[in-house]
């Protein structure tokens, strides 16, 4: 088995700036769970993936000024799909960050391009979450923020066009707060990154209980 520690150390210890573009990376151990590819998106400290098969957890670690405006920086774990699908996962940072503004993400993407359209779910370190939007490549980004902080889970799920955020409340029950319609064409990269908010480092999380769901095609008449 995989020491999850030394797998990322031995990544991160070269960590040097890139340029701006979308460098896919094996994981450690060269196995991604549920996703086919590892990618660090935009200007970005390389970041690393390390899969636990006995867990189903993944540890993220990854880089990038911000996933915000008109360009997105960060580490990206990514499959892809056509048609509609859900994406569930329990968030947790590790360590003590002093960035409030770090964000892990549960992403539905045109492409790995910086400038991409996109729907997602971001929860901060500070607690708070928000469903995040670019609606065309290069456009702005807009957010609306969930009324509860910290939540246990949190979930993006893709109908159509139709993308809902929901988060896992105090109340134990999966509940939507925001939802958007952005134009994505199949296939779409779905997956889940982490961005520093800190262009020179690195912040890590992990996510368990990740749970990808697509939906059975409508019979034909």
């Amino acid at each position: 088995m995989i020491n999850l520690w030394h797998g990322l150390n031995l990544i991160l210890a070269a960590a040097l700036p890139v340029a701006g573009f979308a460098a896919t990376q094996p994981a450690p151990g060269g196995s991604l769970g549920i996703f086919e590819g590892s990618t660090d998106v935009g200007k970005t400290v390389p970041g690393a993936t390390v899969f636990d098969p006995a867990t189903g957890k993944y540890t993220v670690s990854g880089g990038g000024a911000d996933l915000w405006a008109a360009e997105d920086d960060f580490h990206f774990n990514w499959v892809r799909l056509s048609g509609d699908a859900t994406l569930t996962a329990d968030v947790q940072f590790l360590s003590d960050g002093k960035v409030s503004l770090e964000k892990a993400i549960l992403i539905f993407r045109q492409s790995l391009d910086p400038a991409s359209a996109y729907a997602d779910i971001a929860i901060h370190r500070d607690g708070h979450t928000t469903i995040q939007y670019r609606a065309v490549a290069g456009g702005v980004t807009a957010d609306f923020e969930a009324p509860e902080h910290n939540p246990k889970s949190i979930r993006i799920e893709r109908k159509g066009n139709l993308f809902t955020a929901s988060i896992l409340g105090a109340d134990g029950k999966m509940t939507p707060f925001s939802s958007t319609t952005i134009d994505l064409k199949d296939p779409v990269y779905v997956g889940i990154g982490v961005c520093s908010h800190n262009a020179a480092g690195l912040t890590t999380a992990v996510f368990s209980n990740v749970s990808l769901v697509k939906s059975a095609a409508p019979k034909k008449k």
